[in-house]
């Protein structure tokens, strides 16, 4: 059974950073993307971004580039997402995903985890 465990949301002020780390289980991840979404109250859920299964090709969200990196550690299974200069309207609760093929994309996920929360104060 495949599970996801996000971690490292928390509360931060305007301008701070943050690294979220997603670590996989219970099935083979090296040959699938991941990605990380993002939903805020009352909000539809957002592409954030994905990574390939090589780590090679990341693709990202236009209101988060230039600020927010994703990596992964095959070997682990793990995903991170490291975001600078946080904005209070990246507050969201944060998800990281399997995609269903290797390749980068913001649609055709199969297994999310139940998210860590992020919440940016002004």
């Amino acid at each position: 059974q495949v599970q996801l465990v996000e971690s490292g949301g928390g509360l931060v002020q305007a301008g701070d950073s943050l690294r979220l780390s997603c670590v996989a289980s219970g099935g083979s991840f090296s040959s699938r993307a991941m990605g990380w979404f993002r939903q805020a109250p009352g909000k539809e859920r957002e592409f954030v971004s994905a990574i390939n299964w090589s780590g090679g090709i990341t693709s990202y969200g236009d209101s988060v580039k230039g600020r927010f990196t994703i990596s992964r550690d095959t070997a682990k299974n793990t995903v991170f997402l490291r975001m600078n200069s946080l904005k209070p309207e990246d507050t969201a609760r944060y998800y990281c995903a399997v995609r269903r093929t290797a390749e980068v994309g913001s649609d055709n996920y199969k297994h999310w985890g139940q998210g860590t929360q992020v919440t940016v104060s002004s």
